[in-house]
C-alpha cells in the first residue's frame, strides 16, 4: 500500500525508476532497409547494449528531473557563507544585458567587422579592470580562476627562457588558495611552502630566508584564506624583485579591496581576477567561469594571443606577438559572461564598487564580533571580506565542524566552507558578502549560537531534513562509483 511522504522529498535514482519496455521517444518504421551497423562503421564506433540502462516514459524522466531540480540550492534560495567564494547575488539586470540579441545571437567564427560591438566591449572591460587592479596589462582569455594562475604560470617560465634564466621554484604561503601548488606544477615549478607569522600574515624575513637564485615568484592570497590583509606586501615585493623573482598574487578575494587598494601599487607583477567572485556572474556548477590576468609592462609581451587593439578602423584582432604563450583557449574568451561583468562594473560605477567593498568588510567584522564568544576565534584582528573560526570550544562537547555543517543543512542555510585554510583546525571560513542584509546576518548568528548549544546528540545526527542524511564523504572521494552497478553486479 502506498504511503504518504514524510519528510523531505525522496528522489529514487532514475535507475531505480527503470521499467522494461517503456520508451520516451517513438522511433517511425524505417522506410529504407536497415543495416547492421557492424558491417558499415569501424568496431570501436559501434556502442554495444548497455548494461542496466534506464527505461522510461518522457513524463517519467521530466518528473524525475524536475523534482531533482527543486533540491538544488544556491545564493537566490537562502544565505550561502562559502568562504573564499564570494557567492555574491547575480542581479538580472546583468542577464537580460547578456541575453540582448546582438551579444548572445553571436557567433565565434564571425568577421571583425560584424563584432565590432563585441570588441568594443572586451577591450574597455580590459581598460577598466586595469583601471581597478592596477596593472598594466589585462588579458580576458583565461576560463576560470585556476586557468588564470596556470596563463601567469606559463607567462613566468617563457620570460625566463627568453632570458636565458631557469629558475625552478615559487614560494607558496600556508593560507594560499589550493588551487596554487597545482597550477605551478602544472606550470612547470617546484612548490616551496613558506608559514605565516603568528598574526596570520606573511613576513618579509620569511620570503627572505627562502629566496634565492633559483626562485621564480611568490605566488600569495592577498586578502589571504584567514580574511586577513597582508600587510607586508610592498617589503615582500621588493625582497622579490631585489633577486629578480616575481610577485604573483591570487586576486580571488578582490570583493574585498576593489576601490580601496590596488595590486600594481602593491608591487604585484601579476594577478588573476575571479569575475564569478567580485562582479557577479554565475557561480558554481562547473561554470562558466572567467579568470582574467593582469601584468606588469616587462610581462605584457607574453600575454596570450591575439590581443584586441583599437585602431582608426575601429577594433581588430593583434596576432603577431613573438614572446605570446599564444592561446589558452579556443576562442576569445567566455563572451557573455563579460558582459555580465562590464554590466555590472557600469551600473555601480567607481565609487559602487567602493561601497561593496566597505559593505563586504563591514559585514564580516559585524559577524566575527558576534560569534567570536561562542566559537574559537584564532585571530581576532580586523578581518577584510571573510571570517575564520574554529570548532575548539565545541569539541568539548563533542561536536565537530562537520556537524556544525551538516546541522546547518536542517535551518535552510548552506554550510561555509569548513577545515580550510589548514593552518586553523577544525576550520569554519565563513564570507558574508555585502549582499546580505543584517536580518540575515543576525539570523545566522542566532542558529550558529543556537547549534552550539543543542544537544550534541542532535547535531551530531544532522541533517535530519536534507533528502540524504549522512554519507561517507572519505569513501566517496577515494571509491567513488562512476558508473551505474546492477543490483546483481553490486
Amino acid at each position: 500500500m502506498a504511503k504518504a511522504l514524510e519528510g523531505p522529498l525522496e528522489e529514487p535514482l532514475i535507475f531505480d525508476r527503470s521499467r522494461e519496455g517503456r520508451a520516451g521517444i517513438g522511433i517511425p518504421t524505417p522506410d529504407v532497409p536497415i543495416v547492421d551497423p557492424h558491417k558499415v562503421l569501424p568496431r570501436l564506433m559501434v556502442r554495444e547494449e548497455v548494461k542496466g540502462f534506464p527505461e522510461l516514459s518522457e513524463l517519467d524522466v521530466s518528473r524525475h528531473f524536475t523534482r531533482l531540480s527543486t533540491l538544488n540550492f544556491g545564493v537566490e534560495t537562502g544565505f550561502y557563507p562559502l568562504g573564499s567564494c564570494t557567492m555574491k547575488y547575480n542581479p538580472k539586470l546583468n542577464e537580460e544585458v547578456a541575453g540582448l540579441p546582438g551579444f548572445a545571437g553571436l557567433h565565434p567564427y564571425q568577421g571583425e567587422e560584424m563584432v565590432q560591438g563585441a570588441l568594443e566591449l572586451t577591450y574597455e572591460l580590459e581598460k577598466i579592470l586595469e583601471e581597478i587592479s592596477g596593472m598594466h596589462a589585462i588579458t580576458l582569455h583565461p576560463a576560470a580562476g585556476a586557468h588564470g594562475e596556470l596563463t601567469g604560470m606559463l607567462m613566468l617560465a617563457a620570460y625566463y627562457r627568453d632570458r636565458g634564466e631557469t629558475r625552478h621554484k615559487v614560494l607558496i604561503p600556508d593560507t594560499a588558495h589550493g588551487t596554487n601548488p597545482a597550477s605551478c606544477a602544472l606550470g612547470g615549478f617546484t612548490v616551496v611552502p613558506v608559514k605565516t607569522g603568528p598574526d596570520g600574515i606573511l613576513t618579509a624575513k620569511e620570503v627572505a630566508d627562502h629566496m634565492d637564485d633559483d626562485t621564480a615568484a611568490l605566488m600569495l592570497t592577498n586578502p589571504n584564506t584567514l580574511g586577513l590583509f597582508e600587510s607586508n606586501i610592498k617589503d615582500i615585493s621588493q625582497v622579490m624583485h631585489d633577486k629578480g623573482g616575481f610577485v604573483y598574487c591570487d586576486g580571488a578575494n578582490l570583493n574585498a579591496i576593489m576601490g580601496l587598494a590596488k595590486f600594481g601599487e602593491m608591487g604585484v607583477d601579476i594577478v588573476q581576477l575571479n569575475l564569478h567572485k567580485t562582479f557577479s556572474t554565475p557561480h558554481g556548477g562547473g561554470g562558466p567561469g572567467s579568470g582574467p590576468v593582469g601584468v606588469t609592462a616587462e610581462l605584457e609581451p607574453y600575454l596570450p594571443k591575439p590581443r584586441i587593439i583599437k585602431t582608426e578602423e575601429g577594433y581588430s584582432y593583434e596576432t603577431d606577438r613573438p614572446k605570446s604563450i599564444g592561446r589558452m583557449r579556443a576562442f576569445h574568451s567566455q563572451f557573455t559572461i563579460l558582459v555580465r561583468a562590464y554590466a555590472y562594473i557600469r551600473r555601480l560605477g567607481a565609487n559602487g564598487l567602493k561601497e561593496a567593498s566597505e559593505a563586504a568588510i563591514l559585514n564580516a567584522n559585524y559577524l566575527k564580533e558576534q560569534l567570536k564568544d561562542t566559537y574559537d576565534l584564532p585571530y581576532d584582528v580586523a578581518c577584510m571580506h571573510e571570517a575564520v573560526f574554529s570548532d575548539k570550544h565545541q569539541q568539548e562537547r563533542g561536536i565537530t565542524t562537520m556537524d556544525i555543517a551538516k546541522r546547518l543543512m536542517d535551518y535552510g542555510i548552506h554550510p561555509p566552507t569548513i577545515y580550510f585554510p589548514l593552518v586553523v583546525p577544525g576550520a569554519l571560513m565563513i564570507e558574508p558578502t555585502e549582499c546580505e542584509g543584517l536580518d540575515t546576518i543576525d539570523n545566522f548568528v542566532e542558529v550558529m549560537k543556537k547549534i552550539s548549544a543543542e544537544d550534541p546528540e542532535l547535531v551530531k545526527g544532522a541533517p535530519h531534513t536534507a533528502p540524504r542524511k549522512r554519507i561517507d564523504e572519505i569513501g566517496a572521494a577515494r571509491r567513488p562509483r562512476l558508473r551505474w552497478i546492477t543490483p546483481e553486479e553490486d
